[in-house]
């Protein structure tokens, strides 16, 4: 299977279909729901399907529908990668102003596509959000406790799991995933300043899956929640983190040392044989370290203040070129000209 190196004509759309070990059976009837989705928008569109690793029975899949003349855009990754980074190999080929990102299997009907792009009108990133929700109350319950967990940006989620996103083009150029960060895209967007929605779509009745999940996966997915809590509320504040946990550690181990001390002064307990006195002394430095690491993290963040941008602009007003403000202003002048508004590209502009 070939991909052409060409530089790829400028479409409104891209959608990037990211195929890791859980993906459709039948990877071509997915594509034509999808497709059948699509075209319902009456806009050109690009198809990028990004296998996550060396994966035969989709590649022949895929390679029948190029066969049969299907405008489909393949990229094959040597390994598996994770599906993050399948999504930004895919960003990096695409060229649509929209990028709408489709799982793999059967989540959304495909008819559902068109609500995602069209809610971008108001917003910089449309989530869906299957509704009504089928599963058992054990998936009811975890999903609860995720969605809880994960609420640190100020903004509640109801479905992170639904791999089907529409979201314009600078969501993706300002925010890098990798590894399993592709759940979490919302809320890193949300950190940024983008304008999130989520939009109810139906869910689709294939959308089953019984194999379960190892308790490994449970156990990363916790840490992966640590990970977006620290990027999220502690990326540009480091000494808040590294600095409370580190005083909090030191005043433990203080307090421990104070109380040996008087214990040892004034009721003539020996130290020599309390474990204690190890405890506190390696909590007093354990402490110290924790905040020199937060101050150091000061440090690098001020000396690359510049070079980090964290806010997105919503609009610049301004008036123009060539019109009269200020107290220079001619006191027989007119109203003052017109003002521009600047405002973010419509969707497909």
């Amino acid at each position: 299977m070939t991909t052409a190196n060409a530089e790829p004509a400028f479409v409104p759309l891209s959608v990037i279909m990211p195929v890791g070990n859980r993906h459709a059976s039948d990877i071509g009837a997915l594509y034509t729901e999808y497709k059948a989705g699509l075209a319902a928008l009456e806009t050109p569109y690009e198809f990028i399907v990004v296998l996550d690793g060396p994966r035969p029975d989709v590649a022949a899949a895929l390679q029948r529908l190029l066969a049969r003349g299907e405008n489909l855009i393949v990229i094959s990754l040597t390994k598996r990668f994770g599906e993050a980074t399948a999504l930004m190999a895919g960003f990096q080929r695409a060229s649509g102003r929209v990028i709408v990102t489709a799982p793999a299997y059967h989540q959304i009907q495909g008819v559902e596509i068109g609500k995602l792009v069209r809610a971008l009108d108001k917003a910089d990133l449309a989530i869906g959000r299957r509704s009504p929700r089928v599963g058992s109350r054990f998936e009811v319950l975890r999903r609860d406790v995720f969605h809880k967990l994960i609420a640190t940006g100020g903004q509640r989620f109801n479905d992170l799991g639904c791999g089907a996103r529409a979201m314009k083009r600078r969501v993706l150029e300002e925010i890098s995933l990798y590894g399993d960060q592709h759940r979490f895209l919302p809320v890193l967007a949300n950190r940024q300043g983008f304008r999130i929605v989520e939009i109810d779509v139906a869910q689709s009745p294939l959308d089953r899956y019984q194999a379960g999940y190892p308790i490994r996966d449970y156990a990363h997915r916790v840490l992966d929640i640590f990970t977006v809590f620290f990027l999220v509320r502690f990326t540009k504040k480091p000494l808040r983190f590294f600095g409370m946990v580190g005083a909090t550690t030191f005043v433990i181990g203080a307090l421990l040392v104070a109380y040996l001390a008087i214990d040892r002064l004034v009721f003539l307990h020996p130290l020599a044989d309390r474990p204690a006195l190890l405890l506190s002394s390696l909590l007093v430095v354990l402490g110290m370290q924790l905040f020199a690491i937060g101050l150091l993290g000061e440090l690098i963040i001020f000396t690359h203040a510049r070079d980090i941008k964290d806010y997105q602009i919503d609009e610049v007003v301004r008036y123009p070129e060539g019109a009269v403000t200020g107290a220079g202003a001619d006191e027989g002048a007119g109203s003052p000209a017109p003002r521009q508004i600047e405002t973010s590209p419509s969707r497909f502009a």
